[in-house]
């Protein structure tokens, strides 16, 4: 197959300065971001949550085979479902399969198996990993990169909500196979995470956290130019 090509006509080049502007405010914007655990009921507007979505499916991946499935849930009786699976497997982990090692990383954040936020936020968002395609005649289709691939895009996801204003949480129960049961997806496409979506709680309160400086994450190897 022939890939047809066309003028790069959407890129946009800013002057120097504009960039910088935009890379500070962007920057400034993007520390405000915090993971939170505590929900509002307060319902966020459907077509918001949508639209972020599509920006994660502006995402790159291996081959332009967009080997993911995002499931927007917002029905109480599907989200109860998800909250008591989740649990079931979340009482497993806290009570015997996580190493002691992780349950201590674990404690300053103060979590446990009891997730209320799958319940009270207006939406999850599940996202799914296609491990193969399939093409019009049922075929499969390989997937490079898959979870390089979701990984961008979720990314992306949780970056555009932020941007225009509901918070998000990542929830990664393992192992997370009910979700696949409960939301008809097929066995070709693995739950990579749920992402919590909503307004925060007038009274949360986050922890004390720190990023790592900049030497500490990203080594600059060029031309020394004075």
């Amino acid at each position: 197959m022939t890939l047809r090509l066309e003028p790069l006509s959407e890129y946009r080049q800013y002057p120097i300065d504009k960039m910088r502007q935009r890379t500070t405010d962007f920057l400034a914007e993007m520390r405000r971001r915090r993971s939170v655990r505590h929900f509002s009921s307060r319902p966020v507007p459907r077509d918001i949550v949508e639209d972020c979505i599509r920006v994660a499916m502006t995402a790159p991946s291996g081959a332009n085979r967009q080997p993911w499935h995002f499931t927007l849930v917002g029905d109480p009786e599907v989200k109860h479902r998800i909250r008591v699976a989740a649990e079931e497997e979340e009482r497993g982990f806290y009570d015997g399969r996580a190493p002691e090692e992780w349950l201590e990383a674990l404690a300053p954040l103060g979590t446990d198996a009891h997730k209320p936020f799958l319940e009270t936020a207006p939406y999850l968002v599940v996202i799914f990993a296609q491990l193969h395609g399939e093409e019009t005649d049922g075929a499969k289709m390989k997937h490079y990169y898959v979870n390089e691939s979701v990984g961008i895009a979720t990314g992306m996801l949780i970056t555009a909500l932020h941007h225009v204003g509901p918070a998000s949480l990542t929830h990664t129960p393992a192992p997370m196979r009910f979700l696949s049961e409960i939301l008809g997806r097929p066995a070709h496409e693995k739950p990579y995470l749920i992402l919590v979506v909503g307004y925060p709680e007038s009274d949360t309160k986050v922890p004390v956290l720190s990023k790592k400086s900049f030497e500490q994450s990203c080594e600059i190897i060029d031309l020394d130019i004075g």
